[in-house]
């Protein structure tokens, strides 16, 4: 195949964001193992941070996010718990050096608006960054459930909004999608092989839907994700575009371990979604928050409850209410949220 070509993503300015023609093959984030892909990106310059920004550990966490307890925009079966509640509950802890973040799986029927659960956002907002996620475990596959880490910004959604890691039920594979308001469409040229788009209007379903893109990163989400150990999420945003790495965790870069990021030395991401003259990134993402939160049913898992292998349990939240013992892993075991600079 000849040499390695190493794609780079970093910040541009307008005339350098020219595109090229490759062919990306070598090693990525999976091993050793060879995965090739064809197609055109924005011309890269390497990347290296300029400085750690914010650590999110342990140590400061939830005095650096706010608990959300009012209704699910998303019209989940849930009942998000104020910070004190969540402590009382047992549904936050800062154990063994790490944030834990789960739900309540004791309670049959709880009474409405659902099962007990947490919503936390970052104090500060942020445009712009590299985002590493070291996540331990997420909250396992089982009927009901929808868990995502995020970002969203205010005016929902002409702010924007980046979903790093969501799914529903029993889904095996990660979603990553973009929410916009008009006017951001987006490609996934120089992304891994394996990774699809679904629509590239990011304001698809006014906004709803987004620009989702499928992947099959192994590993990367629910029971394989916890039962590999967990791994690290890595998402970079700049005017360019939005790019995500995923590593399990036998296979994160030296330079993640060291404090010292550099995305030129990753690979392909698991999916690039490059701006382009389809979206001005800047006017479309500004001033996001990070999120964890874990749902039950609505808008999406609630939709899509009577097909496919949770087909045949009643209802969404019937299932839900009835059963809280098929919730012991929806959880979240985050070890750090680390954010660089660009």
């Amino acid at each position: 195949m000849g040499p390695e070509v190493v794609l780079r993503y970093n910040t541009l300015t307008p005339s350098e964001n020219v595109s090229q023609s490759y062919f990306g093959c070598g090693p990525t984030a999976l091993g050793p193992t060879s995965r090739c892909s064809r197609g055109f990106y924005p011309r890269q310059k390497p990347y290296n941070p300029k400085e750690l920004v914010d650590n999110y550990n342990s140590g400061n966490f939830f005095n650096s996010f706010n608990f959300y307890s009012g209704a699910d925009p998303t019209h989940g079966y849930v009942n998000y718990r104020t910070q004190g509640d969540a402590q009382n509950m047992g549904l936050i802890n800062s154990n063994n050096g790490q944030i834990y973040m789960g739900v309540d799986h004791t309670t049959k029927n709880p009474s409405a608006p659902g099962r007990s659960s947490v919503r936390v956002s970052s104090k500060k907002s942020y445009t712009h960054g590299l985002f590493i996620a070291d996540i331990a475990h997420m909250p396992g596959n089982a009927c009901g459930v929808w868990p995502a880490y995020w970002l969203f910004g205010p005016n929902w959604p002409a702010s924007g909004e980046i979903d790093v890691i969501e799914g529903v039920n029993l889904a095996g594979n990660n979603a990553i999608t973009l929410h916009t308001s008009s006017g951001c469409s987006m490609n996934i040229a120089g992304s891994q092989s394996g990774t699809t788009l679904s629509d590239s209007n990011c304001n698809s379903g006014n906004g709803n839907n987004g620009c989702s893109a499928a992947t099959t990163t192994p590993n990367a989400y629910g029971d394989s994700f916890n039962n590999n150990g967990g791994g690290v999420y890595a998402m970079q945003w700049e005017s360019s575009g939005i790019y995500v790495w995923f590593f399990p965790r036998n296979n994160i870069p030296a330079d993640i371990k060291n404090g010292a990021p550099v995305t030129g030395n990753w690979g392909l991401p698991v999916v690039a979604f490059n701006g382009g003259s389809g979206c001005n990134v800047d006017q479309h993402f500004q001033n996001q928050n990070i999120v964890f939160d874990t749902t039950f049913c609505g808008d999406w898992a609630g939709s899509v409850f009577s097909t496919g292998s949770c087909s045949g349990k009643g209802s969404c939240e019937s299932y839900v209410a009835q059963n809280p013992g098929a919730f012991n892993s929806a959880y979240w075991t985050v070890n750090s949220v680390k954010v660089y600079s660009l």
